[in-house]
């Protein structure tokens, strides 16, 4: 793997990159890059995202709503039969849920439903969309920090893009990312966040 910026960089897989960085995603949401994964690709690059907690001098003992998430290009200019395709993006999302979201068994298709509707709702073509959903429930017990339940939702999905136009992929993955930590749609004031204030 090269590193970005490199000279040995296709002008295709800059462009891409390029591209990522110009989605424009939910306010709460934090974008950053992060270390790809070695040796899938001739070229990878990767961008880490979480949900942003407003800043406050009291930090909550249990924490709820967490959410975060990674989304790599994988990148092979001769292409890959399994792929379909010469850009690779590979997903995951992770989210606490509530007791009562968790124990819905509707959950795997309304999540896998959430990224269908935001790759298809931005009509950038794609193709090879295949992916897996997760519900998991833990119990603690003994001397382990944390609740003594917890609902973790998880989200794994690739899909083969067929331009470099990337950003509305990044913009479809963190419409995804905010429906899982069930934030607010973008201009909508949650009542509980005002009396905090």
């Amino acid at each position: 793997m090269t590193k970005p910026g490199s000279p040995a960089e296709p002008a295709q897989f800059r462009a891409a990159i390029d591209a990522m960085h110009a989605a424009t995603v939910h306010p709460g949401i934090e974008l950053g890059p992060i270390r790809p994964p070695q040796r899938l690709a001739p070229f990878s690059y990767a961008i880490g995202a979480e949900v942003s907690h407003p800043e406050s001098d009291h930090v909550p003992e249990q924490s709820e709503g967490d959410a975060f998430g990674r989304l790599i290009l994988l990148y092979d200019p001769e292409g890959d039969e399994a792929w379909n395709g010469t850009r690779r993006l590979v997903a995951y999302i992770q989210a606490d849920l509530d007791a009562d979201v968790a124990v819905d068994p509707l959950l795997p298709e309304v999540a896998w439903s959430w990224l269908t509707e935001a790759l298809e709702s931005r009509s950038e073509p794609l193709n090879a969309l295949g992916g897996t959903v997760t519900a998991t429930s833990s119990v603690r017990y003994g001397d382990i920090a944390g609740p003594p339940r917890a609902h973790q939702l998880e989200l794994r999905a690739s899909w083969t893009a067929t331009s470099s136009e990337l950003a509305p992929h990044v913009e479809a993955f963190c419409e995804v990312l905010a429906y899982a930590a069930g934030l607010p749609p973008v201009g909508v004031t949650e009542l509980g966040n005002r009396t905090r204030a």
